[in-house]
């Protein structure tokens, strides 16, 4: 973890968003907290991530997402040497896909 991040305020505001427990809580925080384009910044680089770890070029990326290269390579960046963060969230993502999978074959 970057000791530089790790503040009395950004503990604050990360206990703030683990409070929050639906979709709807998250985009009315978000929307207060961010400005629209901060929101769509930080959406493109989880598409961008997403794209990256299914194997996609830049380009093909820059095209869907309208990502510049430098936001593709910094968000590369962070997939190989950061803090294993996106790779905690696509774990977390795919084991939930597959528990709504399962429910939906028992029913």
């Amino acid at each position: 973890m970057n000791k530089k991040i790790k503040t009395a305020a950004v503990d604050h505001l990360l206990d703030a968003i683990l409070c929050l427990q639906t979709k709807e809580e998250c985009y009315n925080f978000f929307e207060d907290l961010c400005t629209v384009n901060e929101l769509l910044s930080l959406s493109q680089r989880f598409e961008v991530a997403t794209m990256l770890r299914d194997h996609k070029t830049y380009l093909e990326i820059a095209e869907k997402t309208g990502a510049s290269t430098a936001t593709i390579s910094r968000v590369n960046r962070s997939l190989n040497y950061g803090s294993d963060g996106y790779e905690l969230i696509f774990e977390r993502l795919a084991a939930m896909d597959k528990a709504k999978s399962d429910s939906s074959e028992t029913e």
